[in-house]
C-alpha cells in the first residue's frame, strides 16, 4: 500500500514520520510535527494521493542569541493504494496521526466458488456398437 510513502529526495526528510499497520485493512500514518497547531498544517486527500502540509505565519521578530529551534513549511507526500480512504486525523502532543482504511468494494473481494456435484447416477454410455459380420 505505502510502499512509496514519499517522493522527495533523501535530504528532505523533515518531518520524521512512521507508517504502521493497525489491522487487518487499517493502517496508521504517524507525523512528529512539534511547533504546529491545528489551524498551520493542511491534510488532502487525492485519488492515490494524500498530501500533507504545514508553514507559519510570518516571522518572528524576537531577538535571538541563538536559534536551534527550526521549523520550517513542509509538504510532505504519501502514495495510497487503490481503495485506501483517509478515516480521521488528531493531533495530540506534537504528533499527527492519520488513519487510513483499505475498503475493497463487494465485487473485487474474493469469494468462494461452490462445485456442483451429480446427484443421479448416469448410466454408462456404449461409444460404438459391435458390427456382426453375416
Amino acid at each position: 500500500m505505502l510502499e512509496n510513502a514519499s517522493r522527495v529526495t533523501a535530504t528532505d526528510n523533515w518531518p520524521p514520520y512512521d507508517i504502521a499497520k493497525a489491522g487487518e485493512d487499517d493502517y496508521r500514518i504517524t507525523m512528529a510535527v512539534a511547533g504546529f497547531s491545528q489551524d498551520q498544517l493542511t491534510i488532502t486527500h487525492q485519488p492515490n494521493l494524500l498530501v500533507v502540509s504545514g508553514s507559519q505565519p510570518g516571522e518572528d521578530n524576537g531577538q535571538y542569541l541563538y536559534r536551534g529551534i527550526a521549523v520550517p513549511a513542509f509538504e510532505r507526500r504519501f502514495e495510497l493504494a487503490d481503495h485506501v480512504k483517509v478515516v480521521g486525523a488528531s493531533l495530540n502532543n506534537g504528533l499527527l496521526n492519520i488513519d487510513l482504511k483499505r475498503e475493497l468494494p463487494e465485487e473485487m473481494k474474493p469469494r468462494r466458488i461452490a462445485i456442483a456435484g451429480s446427484t443421479a447416477k448416469a448410466a454408462p454410455r456404449q461409444i460404438e456398437a459391435e458390427k456382426n459380420a453375416a
